[in-house]
């Protein structure tokens, strides 16, 4: 066995890979609106606006995959990119036209994934280069079973909405707490934004709680904290039902006591946000605010392989959420992270998406190709 390094990823051949397929699939949208787009997320977006990200993605996939084979790097990943570019010109590239997009029951978010995907990535990797607290690479070990994670939640989002709405609104339908439902709507939306926050966070801390203290729903959750890296892309390693678990138990309290619709969008637009940052590589001491907000730090400490950690640090938002719940704990000195990341017995958690979903029905079955 040679004890020659492996030559070092070409970044440019991988970019280029990533903004062809992107690409590609930005083009497919562009042919089939109704069935590959999502009703409510295009209209955050303009068509003109689509037309000239998808530009700037074939170009840079030329662009970047040229510059990887000129260089002799990676050159089937680059040849990747620049064929996923090159099949997306000929299948109409920028030019595809269509007529005005009717309505279907449901739909794919593929243009949520590939517009969420190229801005994250965008200001995450540069960030997580210059700003991280680990040297840990974009193409770390387990990259493309958190990937396809992100497709999954972002692809199938209306799918997951439609489970999310079935089991929370015969219950929000309910005449529950009238005066405090009236209460709630006679306020600002900034304030009943910042009420949906804590009650929010306090919902979902409780389920956290529950995940971890209950073996049956601990399977499910064990999947999240398989992640052995934490970054930007490790946040979206999720089990499906845990999805719907935690997105219905965090709706149903908001539809209940009625805050405004507003209110409501401005608190599922932070949690996008905060998901990300929390388990972002960021080395940025953030001083008294991580008392006030949850930073990378406090939730990277949740995210610990250290067995004085397995139950604190539950909240997603505020660190109050967790004082009231005596289940706050953080180092007082900032430059302490933890050491490892991940389950305590890795076997119990096996390798990629498809045995991840399956591992919670198989009892605690212990696997020969795990999370190490």
């Amino acid at each position: 066995m040679s004890d020659q390094p492996r030559p070092r990823r070409s970044y440019a051949a991988y970019a280029s890979a990533l903004l062809g397929l992107l690409s590609l699939f930005g083009v497919l949208c562009f042919h089939f609106p109704e069935l590959l787009t999502s009703q409510d997320f295009r209209k955050v977006y303009t068509e003109q606006f689509a037309r000239h990200l998808l530009l700037v993605g074939l170009v840079a996939a030329f662009v970047l995959g040229t510059l990887a084979i000129l260089r002799d790097r990676n050159k089937r990943v680059a040849l990747t990119g620049v064929g996923a570019a090159t099949l997306a010109v000929l299948l109409g590239g920028t030019n595809v036209q269509f007529d005005s997009i009717g309505k279907t029951p449901y739909s794919l978010g593929l243009d949520w994934f590939v517009i969420s995907l190229f801005f994250s990535a965008l200001v995450f990797v540069p960030m997580e280069r210059f700003l991280g607290k680990r040297e840990l690479s974009p193409l770390r070990p387990g990259w493309r079973t958190d990937l396809a994670y992100f497709f999954m939640s972002h692809v199938l989002v209306q799918f997951i909405l439609i489970l999310v709405t079935a089991s929370t609104s015969t219950i929000a339908g309910l005449a529950l707490f009238p005066s405090l439902k009236a209460a709630i709507q006679s306020l600002p939306t900034w304030a009943q934004f910042l009420i949906a926050v804590f009650v929010a966070d306090l919902a979902q801390a409780l389920l956290h709680r529950a995940y971890h203290n209950i073996p049956w729903l601990w399977r499910f959750h064990a999947v999240h904290h398989s992640s052995r890296a934490m970054d930007w892309l490790a946040g979206s390693r999720v089990h499906f039902v845990e999805i719907v678990l935690t997105r219905s138990a965090v709706l149903l309290p908001l539809l209940v006591l009625g805050f405004s619709a507003s209110a409501v969008n401005a608190y599922v637009v932070l949690v996008g946000l905060q998901a990300v940052l929390a388990h972002a590589n960021l080395g940025i001491r953030f001083g008294w605010l991580e008392y006030l907000l949850v930073l990378p730090r406090y939730h990277h400490w949740h995210h610990a392989r250290h067995k004085d950690y397995l139950d604190v640090n539950y909240a997603i938002h505020l660190p109050l959420v967790d004082m009231l719940m005596g289940t706050f704990k953080l180092p007082k000195k900032q430059e302490e992270w933890p050491e490892e990341y991940g389950v305590m017995k890795l076997e119990t958690v096996p390798r990629g998406i498809l045995g991840q979903h399956l591992m919670p029905f198989q009892g605690g079955k212990k696997f020969d190709d795990y999370v190490a």
